[in-house]
């Protein structure tokens, strides 16, 4: 089967749990139409470039696919008609990518950077260079 990579973005007024409610339907949508879902990442509440439909973040979540074409169309038929779903692009793709997608390396990154600057919690304080003045 072919393999595919489909993100959509989900509007940001929505909890978590019903951004995962919405990644478990396409989910469903996927395996009730003879394909699987390889890998499902979330990337969370993001900003996005310019205002699509009043909001200005989305909830990021991304699904790695070995489904067969209908299985794909359904899928873009159904979120065509979720509200909840602002924006989708579904690729094919020749072989799907191991481990964390790029987006995701992205994220340890900034983390390890910021664990190697520290907490700065050995600058002082704003009240400690009050007292040094006086």
């Amino acid at each position: 089967m072919p393999l595919y990579e489909h993100v959509f973005l989900a509007r940001q007024d929505l909890a978590q749990a019903q951004v995962d409610a919405l990644a478990e339907n396409a989910t469903k949508i996927i395996t009730d139409n003879g394909g699987k879902v390889v890998k499902t990442e979330t990337w969370g509440l993001r900003s996005l470039a310019y205002r699509i439909a009043k909001n200005r973040k989305a909830h990021y979540v991304a699904l790695d696919l070995d489904a067969p074409a209908a299985a794909i169309a359904e899928l873009e038929r159904q979120s065509n008609i979720n509200e909840d779903v602002i924006r989708f692009l579904t690729i094919r793709v020749d072989e799907l990518e191991k481990g964390p997608s790029a987006m995701m390396r992205r994220g340890e990154k900034e983390r390890e950077r910021r664990s190697e600057r520290g907490d700065r919690d050995d600058r002082p304080s704003f009240r400690a260079r009050e007292e040094e003045v006086e």
